[in-house]
């Protein structure tokens, strides 16, 4: 058996150090139960004395809290979590612009400049899915004004069709009648053809009077059609074709 032969002063000095520490303890129990009847939540206790979330609960486990602390420490915590929530829909969100930004770089550098053919073929693809093909007039109606600025832009290139034979007609919701003007400046600036060009607004009735929040966000559809399109509009069915029959020789085997 091993002994230590120990200085009394050395003795003294150790003791007197657990005393301490047996003593802050004590003192830190005594501050968390007077912060727990003050109706202070476990977890603030354990954060502002600097010990475990468990050993502030022992602490204190024993005092009950009156019903007006207790609700106001739930109130708390619903609050607690709100900003929990709204922290991670905010990441979220910035993960999704972040991701979204990288595809829009990658799409922009993977694409690059269309060669004349590259832009008649998008321009049949999307005239195919989006413009008209049985009244045998030349005509595409869309909301989204990239969409409208590209197939001009294909009209005008691909066809050589002057705008002053372009007319247009804008198409929105009745209950936006007191904005027709500003909607119509909207797309006369998007498309660049002149107000002179655009024809009688149509409106859709309402089928019901709810007003949503991007309500003066919003300008409808822009119809754009041809004066005399039979010019245009066999050679454009014929691409149509052609890209179809070209469609078959790329389709997977059944």
């Amino acid at each position: 058996m091993l002994t230590y032969n120990l200085e009394p002063t050395i003795i003294y000095a150790v003791l007197r150090f657990i005393d301490g520490l047996i003593m802050a303890k004590y003192l830190l129990r005594q501050k968390a139960r007077m912060l727990r009847r003050k109706g202070i939540s476990v977890k603030r206790i354990a954060f502002s004395l600097g010990v475990s979330k468990g050993t502030a609960s022992i602490w204190v486990r024993d005092i009950i809290l009156s019903v007006e602390q207790l609700e106001s420490l739930r109130k708390l915590s619903i609050a607690g979590a709100e900003r929990g929530r709204l922290k991670s829909a905010f990441l979220q969100k910035e993960r999704w612009n972040k991701k979204r930004e990288e595809a829009r770089k990658d799409g922009v550098k993977a694409i690059g400049n269309l060669t004349d053919r590259e832009l008649l073929i998008a321009g049949i693809a999307l005239y195919w899915a989006e413009g008209c093909r049985k009244t045998r007039v030349v005509e595409f109606c869309n909301s989204d004004p990239t969409m409208v600025q590209f197939l001009l832009l294909w009209l005008k290139k691909c066809f050589l069709v002057n705008l002053e034979d372009v007319r247009c007609t804008v198409g929105i919701n009745e209950i936006h009648k007191e904005r027709e003007q500003k909607v119509k400046d909207y797309w006369a600036d998007i498309s660049g053809i002149p107000l002179t060009q655009f024809m009688k607004t149509s409106f859709k009735k309402a089928q019901n009077k709810k007003v949503y929040e991007n309500f003066n966000d919003h300008y409808g559809t822009l119809s754009v059609h041809i004066v005399q399109p039979s010019r245009f509009y066999v050679k454009i069915l014929g691409l149509i074709d052609g890209l179809a029959s070209a469609n078959k020789i790329y389709s997977l085997p059944t």
